[in-house]
């Protein structure tokens, strides 16, 4: 069973996680908040950066683990997973310019949904008989 595949996004994953959790540190230190957001709006932001990029990650990362190791060929494991990185930096990038929409925060979650859903899809499919 090899997951080198899966093991390379989630590595990638991990850098960017460790770059939002820094972004967040700093912030705080900055504004002197150490729970919450402090009614601080670049807090705010960066904490919800961080907290959706928590929330989508590791279910869609679950997801690309079955099916890389569902016998699918390659490089439906690598759209998946570059379309999940791509999409968390895009999303994080334009939550991080504005609370509003934005075409990254938009493009992001489209590519982000995507990934988990086809992800999910192809599970299924894996699963039946």
């Amino acid at each position: 069973m090899s997951v080198t595949v899966t093991a390379l996004y989630a590595g990638i994953l991990a850098v960017i996680y460790i770059l939002l959790s820094a972004r967040v540190s700093q912030l705080r230190r900055q504004t002197n908040v150490g729970i919450g957001d402090g009614d601080q709006p670049d807090l705010a932001r960066a904490v919800r950066v961080h907290g959706n990029f928590g929330e989508y990650v590791p279910m869609t990362l679950v997801l690309l683990l079955i099916v890389e190791n569902g016998g699918l060929a390659a490089w439906v494991t690598h759209a998946l997973g570059i379309a999940l990185v791509a999409g968390r930096v895009l999303h994080a990038y334009g939550l991080s310019t504005s609370i509003g929409v934005t075409a990254g925060r938009f493009i992001g979650t489209l590519l982000s949904w995507l990934a988990l859903l086809i992800g999910g899809g192809l599970s299924i499919y894996i699963a039946l008989p």
